[in-house]
Protein backbone atom coordinates (compact mmCIF):
# COMPACT_ATOMS: atom_id res chain seq x y z
CA UNK A 1 0.00 0.00 0.00
CA UNK A 2 1.45 3.47 -1.14
CA UNK A 3 0.24 6.85 0.76
CA UNK A 4 0.95 10.37 -0.32
CA UNK A 5 2.35 12.72 2.02
CA UNK A 6 1.61 16.54 2.46
CA UNK A 7 3.79 19.13 3.51
CA UNK A 8 2.29 21.97 6.00
CA UNK A 9 2.22 25.32 5.06
CA UNK A 10 1.78 27.64 8.57
CA UNK A 11 1.22 31.13 6.47
CA UNK A 12 -1.80 32.79 5.39
CA UNK A 13 -5.20 31.17 5.48
CA UNK A 14 -3.53 27.90 6.46
CA UNK A 15 -2.32 28.74 9.74
CA UNK A 16 -3.67 28.56 13.22
CA UNK A 17 -6.58 31.10 13.52
CA UNK A 18 -8.99 31.13 17.41
CA UNK A 19 -11.65 29.93 15.40
CA UNK A 20 -9.72 26.91 13.92
CA UNK A 21 -7.83 26.18 17.64
CA UNK A 22 -11.11 25.86 19.36
CA UNK A 23 -12.61 24.04 17.00
CA UNK A 24 -9.64 21.54 17.15
CA UNK A 25 -9.71 21.71 20.84
CA UNK A 26 -13.72 20.47 20.89
CA UNK A 27 -13.03 17.85 18.43
CA UNK A 28 -10.21 16.42 20.25
CA UNK A 29 -11.99 16.51 23.18
CA UNK A 30 -15.30 14.96 21.64
CA UNK A 31 -13.27 12.13 20.73
CA UNK A 32 -10.99 11.26 23.65
CA UNK A 33 -14.37 11.28 25.44
CA UNK A 34 -15.88 8.50 23.23
CA UNK A 35 -13.21 5.65 25.63
CA UNK A 36 -15.08 6.81 29.12
CA UNK A 37 -18.72 6.96 28.29
CA UNK A 38 -18.83 3.50 29.40
CA UNK A 39 -17.02 3.56 32.73
CA UNK A 40 -20.32 4.90 35.12
CA UNK A 41 -22.72 2.69 33.53
CA UNK A 42 -21.30 -0.62 33.72
CA UNK A 43 -23.44 -2.05 36.25
CA UNK A 44 -26.78 -0.47 34.55
CA UNK A 45 -25.30 -2.42 31.06
CA UNK A 46 -24.22 -5.52 33.11
CA UNK A 47 -27.62 -5.46 34.33
CA UNK A 48 -29.83 -4.69 30.81
CA UNK A 49 -27.72 -7.29 29.08
CA UNK A 50 -27.57 -9.70 31.57
CA UNK A 51 -24.18 -10.05 32.14
CA UNK A 52 -21.80 -10.13 35.41
CA UNK A 53 -20.26 -6.77 36.81
CA UNK A 54 -16.45 -8.40 36.46
CA UNK A 55 -17.84 -9.55 32.68
CA UNK A 56 -19.19 -5.48 32.30
CA UNK A 57 -15.37 -4.50 33.42
CA UNK A 58 -14.09 -5.94 29.82
CA UNK A 59 -16.13 -3.44 28.29
CA UNK A 60 -13.64 -0.40 29.02
CA UNK A 61 -10.63 -2.81 28.38
CA UNK A 62 -11.79 -3.55 25.19
CA UNK A 63 -12.56 -0.29 24.39
CA UNK A 64 -8.62 0.73 25.47
CA UNK A 65 -7.42 -1.83 23.43
CA UNK A 66 -9.09 -0.59 20.01
CA UNK A 67 -7.24 2.97 20.98
CA UNK A 68 -4.28 1.69 21.28
CA UNK A 69 -4.52 -0.41 18.10
CA UNK A 70 -6.05 2.66 16.57
CA UNK A 71 -3.16 5.08 17.66
CA UNK A 72 -0.50 2.29 16.26
CA UNK A 73 -2.21 2.35 12.89
CA UNK A 74 -4.03 5.07 11.93
CA UNK A 75 -2.54 7.79 13.86
CA UNK A 76 0.74 7.73 11.53
CA UNK A 77 -1.95 8.09 8.78
CA UNK A 78 -1.82 11.60 9.72
CA UNK A 79 2.13 12.35 8.22
CA UNK A 80 0.93 10.75 4.67
CA UNK A 81 -2.69 11.72 3.78
CA UNK A 82 -5.03 14.26 3.30
CA UNK A 83 -6.04 15.26 7.02
CA UNK A 84 -8.88 17.22 5.45
CA UNK A 85 -10.54 14.25 4.48
CA UNK A 86 -8.38 11.63 7.11
CA UNK A 87 -10.01 13.28 10.24
CA UNK A 88 -13.53 13.62 9.44
CA UNK A 89 -13.50 10.35 7.70
CA UNK A 90 -12.13 8.73 11.30
CA UNK A 91 -15.35 10.57 12.90
CA UNK A 92 -18.09 9.26 10.86
CA UNK A 93 -16.40 5.85 10.96
CA UNK A 94 -16.52 6.23 14.81
CA UNK A 95 -20.50 7.96 14.46
CA UNK A 96 -21.16 4.44 13.05
CA UNK A 97 -19.67 2.08 15.74
CA UNK A 98 -21.43 4.21 18.76
CA UNK A 99 -24.44 3.79 16.43
CA UNK A 100 -23.84 0.08 16.66
CA UNK A 101 -22.78 0.06 20.38
CA UNK A 102 -26.52 2.53 21.11
CA UNK A 103 -28.54 -0.80 19.59
CA UNK A 104 -26.45 -3.15 20.92
CA UNK A 105 -28.90 -6.07 21.70
CA UNK A 106 -26.33 -8.56 23.20
CA UNK A 107 -23.58 -7.90 25.84
CA UNK A 108 -20.78 -9.54 22.66
CA UNK A 109 -22.20 -7.01 20.23
CA UNK A 110 -21.25 -4.34 22.75
CA UNK A 111 -18.01 -5.38 23.28
CA UNK A 112 -16.86 -5.38 19.41
CA UNK A 113 -18.54 -2.14 18.81
CA UNK A 114 -17.00 -0.38 21.65
CA UNK A 115 -14.00 -2.39 20.43
CA UNK A 116 -14.62 -0.37 16.94
CA UNK A 117 -15.43 2.92 18.98
CA UNK A 118 -11.83 2.46 20.71
CA UNK A 119 -9.99 1.75 17.21
CA UNK A 120 -11.72 4.85 15.63
CA UNK A 121 -12.28 7.51 18.33
CA UNK A 122 -8.56 8.99 17.41
CA UNK A 123 -8.76 12.28 15.72
CA UNK A 124 -7.36 14.28 18.33
CA UNK A 125 -4.29 12.57 18.25
CA UNK A 126 -4.87 13.13 14.27
CA UNK A 127 -5.65 17.08 15.34
CA UNK A 128 -2.99 17.93 17.75
CA UNK A 129 -0.14 17.05 15.28
CA UNK A 130 -1.82 18.83 12.68
CA UNK A 131 -2.14 21.58 15.07
CA UNK A 132 1.71 21.93 15.33
CA UNK A 133 1.72 21.94 11.56
CA UNK A 134 -0.37 25.00 10.78
CA UNK A 135 0.36 26.63 13.91
CA UNK A 136 3.31 29.31 13.87
CA UNK A 137 6.70 28.15 15.40
CA UNK A 138 6.40 31.51 18.00
CA UNK A 139 2.76 30.41 18.98
CA UNK A 140 3.22 26.65 18.39
CA UNK A 141 3.38 25.96 22.52
CA UNK A 142 -0.16 27.73 23.10
CA UNK A 143 -1.62 26.21 19.94
CA UNK A 144 -0.99 22.45 21.03
CA UNK A 145 -1.72 23.65 24.83
CA UNK A 146 -5.01 24.71 23.64
CA UNK A 147 -5.95 21.29 21.92
CA UNK A 148 -4.22 18.99 24.52
CA UNK A 149 -6.26 20.68 27.24
CA UNK A 150 -9.70 19.78 24.80
CA UNK A 151 -9.00 16.52 25.05
CA UNK A 152 -8.25 16.71 29.03
CA UNK A 153 -11.39 18.17 29.52
CA UNK A 154 -13.47 15.64 26.97
CA UNK A 155 -11.46 12.99 29.25
CA UNK A 156 -12.59 14.77 32.59
CA UNK A 157 -16.30 16.06 31.68
CA UNK A 158 -17.39 12.59 29.92
CA UNK A 159 -18.06 10.22 33.22
CA UNK A 160 -20.25 12.94 34.16
CA UNK A 161 -22.20 13.65 31.16
CA UNK A 162 -22.37 10.00 30.63
CA UNK A 163 -24.12 9.59 34.20
CA UNK A 164 -26.79 12.33 33.43
CA UNK A 165 -27.39 11.72 30.27
CA UNK A 166 -28.17 7.93 31.44
CA UNK A 167 -30.41 9.32 34.14
CA UNK A 168 -32.48 10.51 31.84
CA UNK A 169 -32.78 8.63 28.59
CA UNK A 170 -30.75 5.30 30.02
CA UNK A 171 -27.32 4.20 28.88
CA UNK A 172 -28.22 3.86 25.34
CA UNK A 173 -28.62 7.56 24.58
CA UNK A 174 -25.41 8.55 25.26
CA UNK A 175 -23.77 6.80 22.64
CA UNK A 176 -26.76 8.22 20.28
CA UNK A 177 -25.60 11.77 21.03
CA UNK A 178 -21.83 11.49 20.67
CA UNK A 179 -22.65 10.06 17.37
CA UNK A 180 -24.26 12.90 16.36
CA UNK A 181 -21.48 15.09 17.98
CA UNK A 182 -18.97 13.18 15.87
CA UNK A 183 -21.13 13.74 12.27
CA UNK A 184 -21.32 17.51 13.29
CA UNK A 185 -17.76 17.52 14.03
CA UNK A 186 -16.96 15.69 10.42
CA UNK A 187 -19.01 17.90 8.80
CA UNK A 188 -16.87 21.39 10.49
CA UNK A 189 -13.78 20.03 10.50
CA UNK A 190 -14.30 18.90 6.55
CA UNK A 191 -14.18 22.92 6.22
CA UNK A 192 -11.56 23.85 8.56
CA UNK A 193 -8.86 21.98 7.53
CA UNK A 194 -7.09 23.56 4.78
CA UNK A 195 -5.43 21.66 1.66
CA UNK A 196 -2.02 20.76 2.33
CA UNK A 197 0.56 20.67 -0.37
CA UNK A 198 1.85 16.56 -1.08
CA UNK A 199 5.00 14.77 -0.59
CA UNK A 200 6.70 11.97 -1.35
CA UNK A 201 4.64 8.71 -1.97
CA UNK A 202 5.40 6.41 1.52
CA UNK A 203 4.38 2.83 2.05
CA UNK A 204 2.64 1.38 4.67
CA UNK A 205 4.43 -1.10 6.08
CA UNK A 206 7.49 1.65 5.75
CA UNK A 207 5.37 4.49 7.55
CA UNK A 208 4.28 2.11 10.41
CA UNK A 209 8.18 0.90 10.78
CA UNK A 210 9.33 4.43 10.89
CA UNK A 211 7.43 5.13 14.45
CA UNK A 212 9.65 2.66 16.24
CA UNK A 213 12.45 4.04 13.76
CA UNK A 214 11.95 7.38 15.11
CA UNK A 215 12.33 5.93 18.54
CA UNK A 216 15.85 4.22 18.03
CA UNK A 217 17.27 7.39 16.52
CA UNK A 218 16.34 10.11 18.67
CA UNK A 219 18.11 9.93 22.54
CA UNK A 220 15.38 12.93 22.60
CA UNK A 221 12.96 10.88 21.43
CA UNK A 222 13.27 8.06 24.39
CA UNK A 223 14.05 10.58 26.96
CA UNK A 224 10.65 12.23 26.45
CA UNK A 225 9.03 9.41 26.15
CA UNK A 226 10.31 7.82 29.65
CA UNK A 227 9.27 11.00 31.51
CA UNK A 228 5.62 10.89 29.74
CA UNK A 229 5.09 7.40 30.79
CA UNK A 230 6.07 8.11 34.51
CA UNK A 231 4.10 10.78 34.65
CA UNK A 232 0.94 9.34 33.52
CA UNK A 233 1.53 5.98 35.37
CA UNK A 234 1.15 8.52 38.64
CA UNK A 235 -1.55 9.87 37.37
CA UNK A 236 -3.85 6.36 36.73
CA UNK A 237 -2.42 5.08 39.65
CA UNK A 238 -3.62 7.84 41.75
CA UNK A 239 -6.76 8.36 39.89
CA UNK A 240 -7.39 4.23 40.49
CA UNK A 241 -6.92 4.30 44.20
CA UNK A 242 -8.31 7.41 44.47
CA UNK A 243 -12.01 5.62 43.90
CA UNK A 244 -10.78 3.15 46.75
CA UNK A 245 -10.18 6.06 49.44
CA UNK A 246 -13.38 7.73 48.72
CA UNK A 247 -15.30 4.30 48.71
CA UNK A 248 -14.37 3.41 51.93
CA UNK A 249 -14.47 5.25 55.47
CA UNK A 250 -14.40 7.98 56.71
CA UNK A 251 -15.70 9.31 53.43
CA UNK A 252 -18.17 6.88 52.06
CA UNK A 253 -18.39 8.78 48.74
CA UNK A 254 -20.92 7.55 46.28
CA UNK A 255 -19.49 6.90 42.50
CA UNK A 256 -21.38 10.34 41.39
CA UNK A 257 -20.15 11.98 44.24
CA UNK A 258 -16.28 10.61 43.46
CA UNK A 259 -17.10 11.78 39.93
CA UNK A 260 -17.54 15.08 40.86
CA UNK A 261 -14.19 15.51 42.85
CA UNK A 262 -13.04 14.23 39.00
CA UNK A 263 -14.29 18.02 37.74
CA UNK A 264 -11.28 19.26 40.23
CA UNK A 265 -9.06 18.37 37.56
CA UNK A 266 -10.29 20.60 34.90
CA UNK A 267 -7.20 22.83 36.50
CA UNK A 268 -4.94 21.02 34.79
CA UNK A 269 -6.91 21.74 31.36
CA UNK A 270 -6.39 25.38 32.26
CA UNK A 271 -2.78 24.63 32.90
CA UNK A 272 -2.28 22.64 29.82
CA UNK A 273 -3.74 25.75 27.90
CA UNK A 274 -1.19 28.28 29.68
CA UNK A 275 1.91 26.11 29.71
CA UNK A 276 2.38 26.13 26.24
CA UNK A 277 3.14 29.88 26.52
CA UNK A 278 6.34 28.83 28.28
CA UNK A 279 7.46 26.73 25.31
CA UNK A 280 6.84 29.12 23.35
CA UNK A 281 9.73 31.46 25.99
CA UNK A 282 11.97 28.97 25.20
CA UNK A 283 10.87 27.95 28.73
CA UNK A 284 9.77 24.54 27.99
CA UNK A 285 12.62 21.98 30.10
CA UNK A 286 13.24 24.37 33.49
CA UNK A 287 9.22 24.35 33.14
CA UNK A 288 8.81 20.36 32.88
CA UNK A 289 11.35 19.75 35.91
CA UNK A 290 9.20 22.31 37.79
CA UNK A 291 6.10 20.83 36.70
CA UNK A 292 7.21 17.12 37.92
CA UNK A 293 8.61 18.21 41.27
CA UNK A 294 5.03 19.78 41.91
CA UNK A 295 3.56 16.24 41.48
CA UNK A 296 5.90 15.32 44.11
CA UNK A 297 4.72 17.87 46.28
CA UNK A 298 1.19 16.53 45.25
CA UNK A 299 1.74 13.48 46.65
CA UNK A 300 3.15 14.49 49.90
CA UNK A 301 0.15 16.28 50.28
CA UNK A 302 -1.91 13.62 49.31
CA UNK A 303 0.26 10.76 51.83
CA UNK A 304 -0.19 13.51 54.75
CA UNK A 305 -4.15 14.58 54.43
CA UNK A 306 -5.42 11.55 53.87
CA UNK A 307 -8.43 11.57 55.89
CA UNK A 308 -9.17 15.36 54.94
CA UNK A 309 -11.37 15.82 51.68
CA UNK A 310 -9.75 19.78 51.90
CA UNK A 311 -6.66 17.91 51.36
CA UNK A 312 -7.02 15.34 49.14
CA UNK A 313 -8.93 18.18 46.70
CA UNK A 314 -5.57 20.20 47.32
CA UNK A 315 -3.73 17.28 46.19
CA UNK A 316 -5.73 16.62 43.18
CA UNK A 317 -5.36 19.86 41.92
CA UNK A 318 -1.37 20.06 42.31
CA UNK A 319 -1.29 16.83 40.34
CA UNK A 320 -3.68 17.41 37.35
CA UNK A 321 -1.63 20.80 36.99
CA UNK A 322 1.67 18.92 37.25
CA UNK A 323 0.70 15.83 35.02
CA UNK A 324 -0.88 18.14 32.26
CA UNK A 325 1.99 20.98 31.77
CA UNK A 326 4.65 18.05 31.88
CA UNK A 327 2.51 16.44 29.49
CA UNK A 328 1.87 19.35 26.82
CA UNK A 329 5.39 20.40 27.21
CA UNK A 330 7.09 16.89 26.46
CA UNK A 331 4.38 16.49 23.65
CA UNK A 332 5.58 20.13 21.92
CA UNK A 333 9.44 19.75 21.92
CA UNK A 334 8.42 15.86 20.47
CA UNK A 335 6.96 18.21 17.49
CA UNK A 336 10.16 20.12 16.96
CA UNK A 337 12.40 16.81 16.34
CA UNK A 338 11.11 16.34 12.97
CA UNK A 339 8.16 18.38 11.74
CA UNK A 340 7.67 15.66 8.87
CA UNK A 341 6.86 13.01 11.11
CA UNK A 342 4.69 14.97 14.10
CA UNK A 343 1.94 12.58 13.49
CA UNK A 344 4.35 9.19 13.90
CA UNK A 345 6.24 11.05 17.28
CA UNK A 346 2.61 11.42 18.52
CA UNK A 347 2.05 7.88 18.11
CA UNK A 348 5.08 7.07 20.14
CA UNK A 349 4.41 9.30 22.43
CA UNK A 350 0.49 8.39 23.22
CA UNK A 351 1.55 4.90 23.36
CA UNK A 352 4.45 5.62 25.88
CA UNK A 353 1.84 6.99 27.93
CA UNK A 354 -0.75 4.52 26.85
CA UNK A 355 1.55 1.61 28.73
CA UNK A 356 2.81 3.99 31.52
CA UNK A 357 -1.05 4.15 32.36
CA UNK A 358 -1.53 0.56 32.11
CA UNK A 359 1.08 0.03 34.79
CA UNK A 360 0.08 2.78 36.92
CA UNK A 361 -3.31 1.13 36.95
CA UNK A 362 -1.80 -2.33 37.49
CA UNK A 363 0.19 -0.68 40.51
CA UNK A 364 -2.40 0.94 42.30
CA UNK A 365 -4.11 -2.19 43.01
CA UNK A 366 -1.13 -4.28 43.57
CA UNK A 367 -0.30 -1.32 46.29
CA UNK A 368 -3.12 -0.64 47.91
CA UNK A 369 -3.67 -3.99 48.52
CA UNK A 370 0.18 -4.23 50.22
CA UNK A 371 -0.41 -0.40 52.21
CA UNK A 372 -3.32 1.26 51.37
CA UNK A 373 -3.45 5.20 50.49
CA UNK A 374 0.21 5.35 52.29
CA UNK A 375 1.69 2.76 49.90
CA UNK A 376 0.28 4.39 46.56
CA UNK A 377 1.69 8.18 47.22
CA UNK A 378 5.33 6.19 48.38
CA UNK A 379 5.05 4.43 44.85
CA UNK A 380 4.30 7.47 43.30
CA UNK A 381 6.56 9.87 44.63
CA UNK A 382 9.20 6.88 43.74
CA UNK A 383 8.26 7.07 40.14
CA UNK A 384 8.02 11.10 40.38
CA UNK A 385 11.82 11.05 41.66
CA UNK A 386 12.97 8.56 39.21
CA UNK A 387 11.39 11.20 36.77
CA UNK A 388 12.84 14.01 38.08
CA UNK A 389 16.52 12.74 37.85
CA UNK A 390 16.20 11.22 34.36
CA UNK A 391 14.98 15.01 33.44
CA UNK A 392 18.61 16.41 35.59
CA UNK A 393 20.56 14.01 33.80
CA UNK A 394 19.27 14.98 30.30
CA UNK A 395 18.25 18.99 30.79
CA UNK A 396 21.22 20.04 29.06
CA UNK A 397 21.59 17.23 26.62
CA UNK A 398 18.79 15.96 24.75
CA UNK A 399 16.41 17.57 26.69
CA UNK A 400 17.58 21.00 25.00
CA UNK A 401 17.93 20.14 21.49
CA UNK A 402 14.02 20.67 20.53
CA UNK A 403 13.76 23.94 21.68
CA UNK A 404 11.53 26.55 22.24
CA UNK A 405 9.81 28.69 19.73
CA UNK A 406 9.82 25.67 17.43
CA UNK A 407 12.82 23.91 18.13
CA UNK A 408 16.52 23.74 16.68
CA UNK A 409 16.15 20.27 16.05
CA UNK A 410 14.12 19.92 13.03
CA UNK A 411 16.52 18.09 10.86
CA UNK A 412 15.59 14.90 12.28
CA UNK A 413 16.01 11.74 10.56
CA UNK A 414 12.87 9.94 11.74
CA UNK A 415 10.75 11.90 8.60
CA UNK A 416 13.57 11.14 5.69
CA UNK A 417 12.15 8.49 3.32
Amino acid sequence: MWVTAQTPNPSGPHGMTTGRTLLFAVGGGAAVGNLYWAQPLLDEIAADLHASSSLAGLLVTVTQVGYALGILLVVPLGDVLDRRRLVPGVLVASAVALLLASVAPAFGVLLGALGLVGLTTVAGQLLTPLAGDLADPTARGRVVGTVASGMLTGILVSRTVSGLVAQVAGWRAIYVVAAVAALVLAVLLRRAIPHLERRDRVPYPRLIGSVFRAVAEHRAVRVTLLLGASAFAVFTMFWTALTFLLSAAPFGYSPAAIGLVGLVGLAGAVAAQRVGRLHDRGLSVPVTGAALALGLVSLVVAGLGARSIVVVLVAVLLLDIGVQAANVLNQTRLFAIDPAARSRLNTAFVTGNFIGGAVGSALASVLWGLGGWTAVTIGGAVLFGFALTVWAVHRRGALALPSGGGGTAEHGRAGRR
